[in-house]
């Protein structure tokens, strides 16, 4: 193994093991990988000094440097005056510039008092080092916005029933200025998380190349540190923007640095804020939060020169991509089986597809006002979305036999019943009647009406009287009344007796005192 270059916390570590730790020269050299002449040297050098430990206070790593290695130029070197390293850094995140560009600029301003190109991007990166760990991260104008909820909430409470409901807040942030955007919704649901999406980008007067989320349910369905799988009303989004969703991995935070700073940020210097406040409505909160958000955009860099909101306008403003000319619209997509009856089922409605697609699974897109199904990306259907329980049917996605079916109305099954009987139409009468729709009792009608092709219309009408009679409305209790012969049995009498009222062994009121 080769010898470790020392520096001076090497030479700190020496003098600790050796006068503090107390180890031989051998198992220093086997904990700190410096050559046993070179620990040697030090050692001799600092009994020579009459040195001890702890080191004195005064002992910076300058004099340090000069009392072990007296002949060394320990001063930096200011030979050549140094670029703006702020500049710098902010330059580079422009698409199309490079640390070369950027170098030839300087050697232009400073003509034979420069940098060579390596030393340039070696100190470049010791000031890199200097700087947050989260200035390492260099993100291109216009590439990137991150998007993520804070974990802190805003209660916002019903002014008429008293009941508080905790808002969420969401935030925004382009990679290479921080501009940031913030709002408050009433959930994280997919509505919600897309359309905060919308009002971000229209918040940001253009698109980024990439968003990158967190591996939020709403937005990613699959959970992958590869390959995630998005939600599809996600992945229209990104389709109608132009913009790639590339979620943030797994248990790995680095990968959106940039909306966790924006988190914090926002709880700090926002919600913190509004901490001692009442809410009573999401539009109230909103507009407060709106109101500091631009504070917090014209807030200045601790580091860097300017603040969000000129960094925005110079970097990340003019690389956007242009926003297109109707916004997105929220679209619930999921897959669907259509049934046996040739429906689908949505938020308790049916809607009717072609019946030769009985047994498949579609994709069902409900926007707000049309539902559309698709098979193999292919429009196969289209109905007007209905709020409330019930069925839609398209009478071309029925069976031949089913669209005769639905010829049927109310007036031609009775006046079919009435062709047959008097009774027969006070009983189909009572069915179409008994049926929140009378569609739903024309299968039943069809049934008893169709009898009168096996049984003569007298039988039929006599055993409808008795179904009248007693309260039948099963069609098998007809049938079962056909097929036994009752309705061909004489009328019994009424057994009914009239009893006498006054007898000798009947006591009247007289006998209860």
């Amino acid at each position: 193994m080769s010898a470790k270059r020392i520096t001076m916390r090497n030479i700190r570590e020496v003098l600790r093991l050796r006068f503090a730790a107390k180890l031989s020269l051998r198992q220093i050299r086997a904990s700190t990988k410096i050559s046993l002449g070179a620990i040697q040297k030090l050692v001799a050098r600092a009994e020579e000094l009459g040195l001890d430990w702890p080191l004195s206070e005064a002992l910076d790593e300058q004099r340090l440097a000069q009392l072990f290695y007296p002949g060394a130029d320990t001063t930096v070197s200011s030979r050549f005056p140094l670029p703006d390293w702020s500049t710098v850094h902010q330059e580079l995140k422009r698409k199309g510039v490079t640390k070369l560009l950027l170098w030839e600029e300087y050697t232009q301003q400073h003509p034979n008092r420069c940098y060579s190109y390596s030393q340039f991007c070696d100190l470049y990166r010791q000031w890199c080092q200097t700087q947050k760990r989260s200035m390492r991260q260099t993100h291109k104008a216009g590439e990137k916005g991150f998007v993520d909820y804070c974990g802190q909430t805003v209660p916002i409470v019903s002014a008429s029933t008293g009941e508080i409901r905790e808002a969420q807040v969401f935030v925004g942030v382009l990679g290479a200025s921080n501009y940031t955007f913030a709002e408050a919704t009433l959930s994280q649901s997919l509505p919600d998380w897309l359309g905060s999406h919308v009002r971000m980008l229209e918040f940001f007067g253009g698109a980024p190349t990439m968003v990158i989320p967190d591996n939020l349910r709403s937005g990613v369905s699959k959970a992958c540190r590869y390959d995630p799988d998005l939600n599809p009303s996600y992945q229209q989004w990104a389709e109608h923007y132009g913009v790639a969703v590339v979620p943030a991995r797994p248990y790995k935070p680095k990968d959106k640095a940039k909306a966790e700073v924006g988190v914090q940020i926002v709880e700090r210097w926002i919600l913190a804020r509004l901490r001692r406040q009442t809410f009573f409505s999401l539009a109230e909160l909103n507009q407060c939060i709106r109101a500091l958000l631009e504070e917090l955009n014209r807030k200045p860099f601790k580091q860097l020169p300017g603040n969000r909101r000129e960094a925005f306008a110079a970097l990340d403003q003019p690389a956007l991509q242009p926003l297109p000319t109707q916004p997105y619209r929220f679209v619930d997509i999921k897959p669907v089986k259509v049934n046996i009856d040739y429906h689908v089922q949505y938020q308790q409605h049916h809607y009717s597809v072609p019946h030769q697609y009985v047994g498949e699974t579609l994709e069902l897109q409900a926007g707000e006002s049309l539902v559309t199904l698709y098979f193999r990306q292919r429009q196969i259907a289209s109905h007007p979305r209905k709020p409330h329980p019930g069925t839609t049917t398209d009478a071309a996605h029925m069976p031949t036999r089913h669209r005769q079916h639905q010829q049927w109305t109310p007036g031609r099954l009775k006046n079919w019943a009435k062709d047959v009987g008097p009774e027969v139409l006070i009983w189909v009468d009572r069915q179409l009647a008994s049926r929140a729709h009378p569609e739903q009792a024309y299968r039943v009608c069809l049934g008893l009406l169709s009898l009168s092709r096996e049984y003569p219309a007298a039988r039929l009408n006599a055993a409808c009287q008795i179904a009248n009679a007693e309260g039948l409305v099963r069609l098998k209790q007809i049938k079962s009344v056909l097929r036994s012969h009752r309705d061909s049995l004489p009328k019994q009498a009424d057994l009914t007796l009239a009893l006498p009222q006054d007898h000798d062994n009947i006591r009247g009121p007289k006998h209860f005192h």
